[in-house]
């Protein structure tokens, strides 16, 4: 296919945009860029400083209670004085985004397939399954006949990335879009962008961490600066003294034993995790790391109690658990919290954030009513987010502000396992590292046990005792 020339008219233009809450809080600060036909600009920053604020304004999709002033140009439109019905038709037919969260773009009745061909364009030639292999998706294994639920959060990414190629938009909008792969996968992912731009001519801004990514297929990048970001901490230059690994089973820990999950049915029958063995002991680390779409968050989740249709056996310090976490005991249910890879679907938009975590305080980690207020304080502290974050809903913040008022709901019930999976993949280097210093210093302080999901191998290495690697169905350790 010949590539197709980049034309003087900028695709995304934005003029001293400013978008604020009535309470003078700026979700995204003075920015001035242009973006044309046939590039890949680069959205960097500390986490909160505007990066996805400025996609949701080139949708014309801001909460309800922001101030935007200045001018954003979408293709020849300024999207603030839109009319209502122009603004539909626009982000239907010209223009493709995918979220920090995809999962909650995508219904969960739905089939992979029909969720493509549901935002299919009329000039669209390309079938579901091309699209999906397109997107590094191969239908092979009967993914195309899987819901959601049967997905990775990988995977579900790359699925909302062929939903928004269907509609054959001229402008691209990703946020995080390597969120949560791995280092082949990002850079076959990288690969595709920048074909994409120089193929097909559409302009693409995303947002991004990961300066791999940024250097691998963006043309340029611009920094956003919200509010001053915090200090990096240097990562740990050693591990932790390493743990004897268990010979005999043991009597205290979280373990999985003989963990079966399968998809589908006859030749379309998939098993994400075929007889899966782990233990965490208590006060540990253990990372778990592995190819993108390999069981890693299924198998979080079926220890959590969240995938109840699992085969085999939880048991907590000799107990065996129920599969389904409303039938464990309130303690138990305490006692082993996971922070999923996707907040914003786990998040109650209609709760403000004090509510969120005012529930399992009370609920599960024994507050008195009269302490709430101080206590969600003191939570938000440990994660680094403000104070009056409490007041704001989910739809206010930024998805690295949504990732840790996420950790902050799991830390309320005062867990014995915490379960993190991808936990700092939508964060910037600097707030991760905070992040994983202050689960350190939980660990030491409360004695909490953590399992680590994640592809950032160094942060595996530095923060974990012992990890292992998820592959084809079955879990072995590796050295770190």
């Amino acid at each position: 296919m010949k590539g197709i020339p980049m034309t003087d008219s900028p695709a995304l233009s934005c003029t001293d945009l400013e978008v604020a809450l009535p309470d003078g809080t700026i979700l995204l600060p003075r920015t001035s860029l242009t973006v044309r036909t046939g590039q890949i600009v680069a959205l960097t920053g500390a986490s909160g400083a505007g990066k996805t604020t400025l996609l949701r304004a080139a949708l014309g999709h801001l909460p309800p209670a922001a101030l935007p002033s200045g001018r954003i140009d979408v293709l020849g439109h300024d999207v603030l004085s839109l009319p209502a019905r122009d603004l539909r038709d626009l982000r239907r037919s010209r223009i493709g985004y995918v979220g920090q969260d995809p999962g909650s773009m995508l219904n969960p009745r739905m089939t992979v397939r029909r969720l493509v061909t549901e935002t299919m364009a009329p000039t669209t030639r390309s079938s579901a399954e091309e699209l999906l292999a397109l997107c590094r998706l191969p239908c092979a294994d009967g993914l195309a006949e899987r819901r959601r639920h049967a997905i990775s959060g990988g995977q579900q990414r790359r699925v909302a990335l062929a939903r928004a190629l269907a509609r054959e938009p001229r402008l691209l909008l990703l946020d995080e879009p390597t969120a949560g792969m791995d280092r082949s996968l990002r850079d076959s992912i990288a690969r595709l962008l920048r074909a994409l731009a120089t193929e097909r001519g559409i302009a693409i801004v995303m947002t991004c961490h990961d300066p791999a990514l940024i250097d691998s297929c963006a043309d340029r990048s611009i920094a956003l600066t919200g509010s001053t970001p915090p200090a990096a901490t240097p990562v740990a230059t050693h591990r932790p003294p390493q743990r004897p690994h268990p010979v005999s089973e043991p009597v205290t820990g979280l373990a999985a034993r003989k963990i079966e999950v399968a998809f589908g049915k006859g030749t379309r029958r998939h098993l994400p995790l075929q007889g899966v063995d782990l233990t965490v002991p208590p006060a540990s680390a253990i990372g778990l790391t592995g190819p993108s779409g390999t069981g890693k968050s299924l198998l979080l989740r079926v220890l959590a109690g969240l995938h109840p249709t699992a085969e085999g056996s939880i048991v907590l310090d000799g107990d065996r658990l129920e599969l389904k976490a409303r039938r464990r005991t309130r303690i138990q249910q305490r006692r082993i919290r996971l922070v999923p890879q996707d907040p914003l679907s786990a998040l109650n938009p209609s709760r403000s954030v004090g509510a969120t975590l005012a529930r399992p305080l009370t609920r599960l980690g024994g507050t008195a009513r009269s302490d709430v207020r101080a206590a969600v304080g003191a939570l938000l502290q440990q994660v680094g987010l403000p104070a009056d974050t409490a007041s704001r809903y989910p739809a206010q913040l930024s998805g690295g502000q949504r990732q840790r008022v996420s950790i902050a709901r799991a830390l309320a019930a005062d867990p014995d396992y915490l379960l993190c999976d991808e936990i700092t993949s939508a964060l910037d280097p600097a707030t991760g590292i905070e992040i994983m210093n202050t689960l350190a210093g939980l660990r030491a302080e409360r004695g909490m046990a953590l399992l680590l999901v994640s592809h950032q191998l160094d942060l595996v290495h530095a923060y974990t005792d012992e990890a292992h690697l998820l592959e084809h169905g079955r879990i072995t350790r590796v050295q770190l």
